[in-house]
C-alpha cells in the first residue's frame, strides 16, 4: 500500500467535544468521523484495524468450534416480549415501526433470536453441542452517549451463543469460550485480566468480563497478586474484618453532636476512630397490594463509617431486588429525623434492618440516635438491639484478605472489552427452545453467551497505548504493522528506488507495510505516522544510503537505530516475530 493512493486525514488539534485520550486521537488520526450523538463513520484507517481485531477474533472463535452466521439488525418485537425484555430494558432499546404498525427492535444483542433459531432447527440431543456466532453491528440508545467509540450507540459486536444438553456441557462450552477469550486477547497484544462478574440484565448463573486494563477505565477491578482470584467491583467478596464479635465494654449513652451529620465529623467530635461508627443506609421496596395500590417496606442497611456500598449486592439481599433509596419524607416518618442521625435502635415504626459482615461483628460502635444532633455511643448487639439479617453489603478496598484465602486484595481500573455469560435455561425455557433425550424426553437447552466488543477494542488498546505523540498500537491490530518513510521520495531516485525495493519486499513477505510517498517534509511525515501509531518505522534517505543504511525506529524507542539496507527487512520481520 502506498499513502499517495490511501486515505490520510490528520488533524493538529482534536474537536472540542472529544473527552477521553482514544476519542481525541482516534479523531486527529482521522479514524473515526462523527456523523451524529454517539455515531460514528469508520475511516479506512481505523477500519484497517478493525478488521485486524475481527480476524484475530474469527479465528479463534472458528478454532474453539464456534459456527459463523449473521442475525438481522432489526428484530419482531414479539421474540423480546416472550422474554420479558421489550419491557424490561427500557429506553436503550431502540424500538420502532414498519409500515403495517408492527413493533420492532433494533438490535443491542440477539439472544431472542438466536433462541428463536434453536428452537426450530435442533431437534435432537445428536445436534448438541452447538455454538453460533456473529460480528454484527449493535445499537443501543444511551442516555448520555461519550468518550467516542468508548460509549457510543452503535457499535460493532461480536456475539456467541452455545447450546448444551445439560449443565454440565454448558460449562465445558463456557470453558472452551473463556480460553478463546485469553486467546484472543493475547494476541492482541494487550494487558488484560478476567474477572467474575455479575450477570447484570442478560441474565444466567455465573460470568466472568475480560478487561484491558488502563488508568482511565471506569471499572475497579479487584485481584490478588499471590493467587488467581479476581473479580470486578460488584462481585468481589469482601470478608469481615472481625473475625469476632467483642464483648460489650461500654454503656448505651446518647451522646450530643450538634451539628455532625456525617460519620467522619462524629468520629472527629468524639476523638474515636472512624471505623467504631456505622453508617446508615435506607432503602424502599414496594408491593403491589389487592386493591391496585403499593406497600413500602422500609430496610436500613448498616455500613462500617469508612465503607460505601455496593448496590449489586444489596440488590441480592433477599427482598432487596427490586430496591430504591427511600425519599427524605419516608425516612422522617419511619426514623422521626432527617438523614444525619439515623440508626437501627429506637425506631418509629419497624423496619427491616441487615448489617454488613463487619458491622455485624462490631461491639461498642457508634450510630445514630434517630434524633437531630445526637448519636448513639457504646451500641450493642443482643443487648441493645436484635441480632440482624447479615450480608456481604460492602465494596472491598486494598488490603483486604483475599477470599481465597491467598494473600491480600489489591484493585486497579479496566475497560471492560468482553464478557462470558452462563445463561442457563433463562432464555431456552422463555421460548420453549427444547430438544429431545436419548429417552425421547423433553429437555430445555442449556446455553451460554460470550461478547466482544469490537470496536470498543480500538479505544481501550489505545488508553493503555498512547504517549504525547499519539497512538502506540500493538503490531497485531495496528492499521500497519510498517511505514516505509523515504525523504525526499519524490527528489532523490535513490531514495526512491530504495524505499520502493524495501516496500516491495515486506509486503512479499506478508508484513503489512504502507510506503509514504507522498513527498511530505519529514517532520510532518513523522508526526502523522507517529499520531496514528504504526509501530515500527523505517526511514530512507540520501546520506544512509551513502554509507549502506537507514534508520530503524520503534514507536516505542527513545531514538533511531542504523540498520544496514540488504538488513532492515529481516530486522523488522524479527521484531515482528516476537
Amino acid at each position: 500500500m502506498k499513502a499517495s493512493q490511501f486515505f490520510i486525514s490528520t488533524l493538529k488539534e482534536a474537536p472540542g467535544d472529544a473527552e477521553i485520550v482514544s476519542h481525541k486521537l482516534m479523531m486527529r488520526a482521522g479514524m473515526i468521523k462523527k456523523l451524529g450523538a454517539g455515531i460514528y463513520s469508520y475511516m479506512p484507517m481505523g477500519l484497517r484495524a478493525i478488521r485486524k481485531v475481527e480476524n484475530i477474533v474469527r479465528e479463534e472463535m472458528n478454532r474453539a468450534g464456534a459456527v459463523e452466521l449473521s442475525m438481522p439488525v432489526v428484530q419482531p418485537a414479539e421474540l423480546w416480549q416472550e422474554t420479558g425484555r421489550w419491557d424490561k430494558m427500557g429506553p436503550e432499546l431502540l424500538r420502532l415501526k414498519d409500515r403495517n404498525e408492527r413493533d420492532f427492535a433494533v438490535q443491542p444483542t440477539s439472544e431472542e433470536v438466536v433462541t428463536d433459531i434453536a428452537r426450530n432447527e435442533i431437534r435432537s440431543y445428536k445436534q448438541l453441542p452447538l455454538n453460533f456466532y456473529q460480528i454484527q453491528i449493535k445499537f443501543r440508545d444511551e442516555r448520555r452517549p461519550r468518550f467516542g467509540i468508548m460509549r457510543g450507540r452503535e457499535f460493532t459486536m461480536k456475539d456467541a451463543y452455545s447450546f448444551d444438553r445439560d449443565v454440565e456441557g454448558m460449562r465445558v462450552s463456557y470453558q472452551k469460550m473463556y480460553d478463546a477469550y485469553v486467546r484472543i486477547f493475547t494476541r492482541f497484544g494487550l494487558e488484560f485480566r478476567a474477572v467474575a462478574a455479575d450477570n447484570g440484565a442478560i441474565g444466567g448463573s455465573g460470568s466472568h468480563e475480560f478487561h484491558v486494563v488502563a488508568d482511565t477505565g471506569e471499572d475497579a477491578l479487584v485481584y490478588c497478586p499471590d493467587s488467581d482470584y479476581a473479580a470486578n467491583m460488584e462481585a468481589a467478596e469482601a470478608l469481615p474484618l472481625l473475625a469476632e464479635r467483642a464483648a460489650p465494654a461500654e454503656a448505651l449513652t446518647r451522646t450530643p453532636t450538634p451539628g455532625k451529620a456525617k460519620c467522619e465529623d462524629v468520629a472527629q467530635l468524639l476523638g474515636i476512630a472512624l471505623e467504631r461508627t456505622i453508617k446508615s443506609i435506607v432503602l424502599a421496596t414496594e408491593t403491589p397490594t389487592a386493591d391496585g395500590g403499593k406497600d413500602t417496606q422500609i430496610w436500613l442497611l448498616l455500613l462500617r463509617g469508612d465503607h460505601d456500598m455496593n448496590e449489586i449486592k444489596a440488590s441480592k439481599v433477599p427482598g432487596l431486588a427490586e430496591f430504591r433509596f427511600a425519599t427524605e419524607a419516608e425516612i422522617v416518618a419511619a426514623f422521626g429525623t432527617p438523614p444525619g442521625y439515623l440508626g437501627p435502635v429506637g425506631t418509629k415504626v419497624p423496619v427491616k434492618i441487615v448489617a454488613d459482615r463487619t458491622v455485624a461483628n462490631m461491639s461498642d460502635f457508634v450510630c445514630g440516635a434517630n434524633e437531630r444532633d445526637y448519636h448513639l455511643t457504646g451500641v450493642n448487639w443482643g443487648r441493645d438491639l436484635p441480632e440482624p439479617l447479615v450480608a456481604d453489603l460492602r465494596n472491598v478496598v486494598a488490603g483486604d484478605a483475599s477470599p481465597d484465602g491467598k494473600g491480600s486484595l489489591a484493585i486497579c481500573r479496566g475497560i471492560e472489552v468482553g464478557h462470558v455469560f452462563a445463561l442457563g435455561t433463562r432464555y431456552s425455557e422463555a421460548m420453549n427452545a427444547t430438544f429431545l433425550d436419548e429417552n425421547g424426553k423433553t429437555q430445555p437447552l442449556q446455553m451460554g453467551c460470550y461478547g466482544i466488543g469490537i470496536t470498543r477494542i480500538l479505544g481501550a488498546a489505545i488508553e493503555q497505548n498512547y504517549d504525547e505523540r499519539g497512538i502506540i498500537w500493538p503490531a497485531a491490530i495496528a492499521p500497519f504493522e510498517v511505514v516505509v518513510c523515504p525523504v525526499g521520495y519524490d527528489r532523490s531516485e535513490a531514495v526512491k528506488a530504495e524505499a520502493d525495493r524495501i516496500h516491495a519486499e515486506l509486503l512479499a513477505a506478508g508484513v503489512d507495510a504502507i510506503l509514504d510517498d507522498r513527498g511530505e517534509r519529514p517532520g510532518v511525515m513523522f508526526a502523522d505516522w507517529e499520531l496514528i501509531g504504526v509501530p515500527h518505522r523505517v526511514v530512507v534517505g540520501d546520506r544512509g544510503l551513502k554509507e549502506g543504511l537507514v534508520e530503524y525506529q520503534g514507536r516505542r524507542d527513545p531514538e533511531a537505530a542504523r540498520v544496514g539496507v540488504a538488513d532492515v527487512v529481516g530486522h523488522v520481520r524479527g521484531l515482528l516475530a516476537r
